[in-house]
């Protein structure tokens, strides 16, 4: 894994932001929800044996499907294990950066002594930060950087790898088919820091790929598949139906547009191949199916049950064990950790994400998927 500081580039957000803003949410808000662990003892592993308290999770949206079926039941479980009589208290955002401000001020008015964020926006998120240290509330970065604020603790994964990784598989593969060109480059949303690194290392690769152009690039406001779709139709539009040979679209929503965009307009998507992230089970299927060419695997679980631990360590002021690497967000370098992405192809679906058990084969091999399983083992 590439060891080197990932050096978040943004512009400073306003230390004089008004928190007069942060109104607290009522409690008839159906995207705040609180859980309380109880029955077993704490994990003796990676520094349980908690007493109490209330961690909240603030996740960003829900277009993307891991947040609601993969982050949010790992942490609360993994909370469970480690510390049995803590509180969790759950929000999402759907998208809205004032909504996750409410939000978080009303997890603080509630109690919370830690929020584990996932940011929408990473730059506003720094006031959620600053408010939250005011009150002495200990403060994770979850998947997404939150820049230019005191934050505890950051995890995610090596995201401008991410981006190398998807760019590199599309241009090799264009290579063994033996084809050059124009591709076309669906980007993520330009409030998520993720999405900028993700961006960048796809860059470092197309723009020294012999062969290879940027025919049409697009970035995708709130990463969006409708949004995804209407970009795809555009640049099919201005390059033409057969004059470019692949997408890059920067994970498996954005993915699945680009492919609905083809199909409508009698583009085999077979015949271009489209990069992917996050190893949803759509795009798993569509792989299968021969639609989609890769996606990237980002192992949640272990990603939500650090989370957790580091939560869980915050509650209790101790240094956590678990980190290792600093990453600077243009406040500080933040104690984090990061954590290996695995490209996904067709081949070796079956030793990454069956074998961990993120998808079994029967999720994956619906009745509508059964003859490609067939055909690559999947049985």
């Amino acid at each position: 894994m590439d060891k080197r500081y990932v050096r978040i580039l943004a512009v400073a957000a306003s230390a004089a932001i008004s928190m007069g803003t942060l109104a607290a949410c009522g409690s008839d808000d159906d995207s705040n929800t609180t859980s309380t662990a109880s029955g077993g003892a704490a994990s003796t592993t990676g520094g349980g044996g908690s007493t109490s308290g209330k961690i909240a999770l603030l996740l960003p949206e829900n277009k993307t499907a891991r947040y609601e079926s993969q982050d949010r039941p790992l942490f609360e479980a993994q909370i469970r294990r480690l510390c049995p009589d803590c509180e969790v208290i759950y929000s999402n955002a759907e998208q809205d950066a004032s909504q996750q401000q409410q939000q978080a001020e009303a997890a603080i008015t509630n109690g919370a002594r830690v929020l584990v964020l996932d940011p929408v926006d990473g730059r506003a998120a720094a006031a959620i930060a600053t408010r939250a240290k005011q009150s002495n509330i200990g403060v994770i970065a979850y998947d997404r950087a939150i820049e230019n604020a005191d934050v505890d603790y950051y995890i995610s994964f090596d995201n401008a790898r991410v981006g190398e990784l998807q760019a590199q598989a599309l241009v090799d593969k264009l290579r063994r088919d033996g084809r050059t060109g124009d591709i076309v480059m669906i980007n993520g949303a330009p409030t998520d820091p993720n999405a900028a690194l993700f961006k960048r290392g796809a860059h470092s690769v197309f723009d020294t790929a012999e062969g290879i152009r940027i025919g049409k690039e697009y970035d995708t406001p709130d990463w969006s598949p409708d949004r995804a779709q209407t970009e795809m139709e555009q640049a099919i539009t201005a390059l033409g139906r057969n004059n470019f040979v692949g997408v890059y679209a920067a994970n498996d929503g954005t993915a699945g547009g680009a492919i609905a965009a083809m199909r409508s307009n009698g583009i085999d998507p077979a015949t271009r191949p489209t990069t992917g992230q996050d190893a949803e089970l759509a795009g798993i299927q569509r792989i299968v199916a021969g639609q989609q060419y890769m996606t990237i695997y980002k192992a949640i679980k272990p990603e939500a049950e650090d989370a957790a631990q580091l939560a869980v360590d915050l509650l209790n002021g101790r240094d956590s064990s678990i980190v290792n690497q600093r990453v600077n967000n243009g406040m500080k370098d933040v104690p984090s950790v990061i954590l290996d992405p695995v490209p996904v192809t067709a081949e070796n679906i079956r030793d990454t994400v069956v074998r961990d058990g993120f998808w079994t084969v029967q999720q994956i091999c619906t009745s509508a998927y059964a003859s490609a399983c067939r055909r690559l083992g999947l049985q």
